[in-house]
C-alpha cells in the first residue's frame, strides 16, 4: 500500500471508483435510449435543420463516449493499483500523487506536473489531450 495514504482513504477511493464506473457504464448503455421512434410520415416532415441538430448531438455523444472510455480505462487501472498496493503512486515515476489530487480525481494515475507535461507533448505532436 502507498504509505502516504491511509487504508480508510484507499477503501473510500475504491468505493468512489466503483460508483464512477457504474455511472459511466450506465450512461453508455442508456446513450441511445432517449431517441424517439418516428413513423415514416413524421420523418418526411422533418426539415434539414433538425437533421443537422441530430448530427451535432451524435457528434457530441461520440466525443462523450470517447471520454467515457478513456475515463473507464483510468478507473480500471486505479482499481488495479489498489489491488497491487500501488494506488496513489504515479504510473510514470512512482512518485506519490498528493491526496488532494486523488480526492478531486480518484482515477488520477499521474502527478499534476506529469499530466501537464504529457498534455504539452501531445499538443506539440498534434495529438488530442489525454485525460
Amino acid at each position: 500500500m502507498s504509505e502516504h495514504l491511509s487504508s480508510a482513504f484507499i477503501q473510500s477511493q475504491r468505493d468512489r471508483l466503483e460508483t464512477l464506473r457504474q455511472q459511466i457504464l450506465g450512461e453508455e448503455t442508456g446513450a441511445g435510449a432517449s431517441e424517439i421512434p418516428r413513423d415514416s410520415h413524421a420523418a418526411d416532415a422533418r426539415d434539414s435543420g433538425e437533421k443537422g441538430a441530430r448530427e451535432a448531438q451524435r457528434s457530441r455523444q461520440e466525443a462523450l463516449d470517447a471520454n467515457g472510455r478513456m475515463q473507464l480505462g483510468n478507473i480500471k487501472r486505479a482499481l488495479e493499483k489498489i489491488e497491487e498496493g500501488s494506488y496513489g503512486l504515479s504510473d510514470d515515476s512512482g512518485e506519490p500523487i498528493p491526496q488532494a489530487r486523488l480526492e478531486a480525481i480518484p482515477e488520477a494515475l499521474l502527478t499534476v506536473e506529469e499530466e501537464e507535461e504529457r498534455e504539452r507533448r501531445n499538443e506539440i505532436q498534434g495529438n488530442p489531450p489525454v485525460a
